[in-house]
């Protein structure tokens, strides 16, 4: 952390909220953001106005703190040797990110498998992946690749799989306004590419219910 970063925590029934901030980064954009403001129309120095180029700056530098990540060292503080080769599926991650195109966020799940070969990694760290990737401005096909790849070249597993649904509110508030619209995509390396029945196990392992 730099002299200029600086860490506010915030006490709610015995949580503790730790945001980090660059301090000169939340000023430089606060002050653009106060002239988009008066751009679009509005009175920046109004009573309800007059701390929102703040926030949002603070907001920014939150939905994109994954620049600052490195996700392969995530999944290197947890890697352990083990003789187990069937598939770990973690399924229903929370996904949320920032379309790169119109700064809108997109949200929903990612589903992950891999197949280990030697090695596992502790099973809280591949949402850390996720999230690491995730905030950044991003398209949904490349924040899948992504994903999978960090997996494959860090665990050098026999194959990962990654099936990521999403809404986009590019696509909700603006556009074609399709509310409703589920925007699926995959990406697969080994064995979930060349064995059909593997990767429709895995199909089937996500879609199931355990209730």
């Amino acid at each position: 952390m730099s002299d200029k970063d600086v860490l506010k925590g915030e006490s709610r029934d015995g949580y503790v909220k730790i945001d980090r901030y660059n301090e000169d980064k939340i000023e430089a954009v606060a002050t653009h953001y106060k002239d988009i403001l008066g751009q679009l129309g509005e009175n920046p120095e109004r009573e309800g106005l007059l701390k929102t180029p703040e926030r949002v700056a603070k907001a920014l530098q939150y939905l994109t703190h994954g620049y600052d990540l490195k996700p392969d060292e995530i999944l290197k503080g947890a890697m352990f040797e083990e003789d187990y080769s069937q598939m770990v599926v973690v399924k229903d991650i929370e996904v949320y990110s920032m379309c790169e195109h119109h700064m809108l966020p997109f949200f929903g799940k990612a589903h992950i498998a891999y197949i280990p070969n030697g090695h596992i990694v502790g099973l809280s760290k591949i949402p850390r992946v996720v999230d690491a990737f995730a905030r950044r401005l991003q398209v949904q096909e490349r924040l899948t690749n992504e994903i999978r790849d960090c997996i494959q070249n860090t665990l050098s597993p026999m194959g990962v799989a990654v099936v990521m649904e999403c809404r986009h509110l590019c696509m909700a508030m603006r556009g074609v306004q399709k509310q409703n619209s589920v925007t699926t995509t995959s990406a697969f390396t080994g064995t979930f590419l060349s064995n059909d029945k593997t990767r429709a196990e895995f199909l089937r392992l996500i879609t199931a219910s355990l209730d």
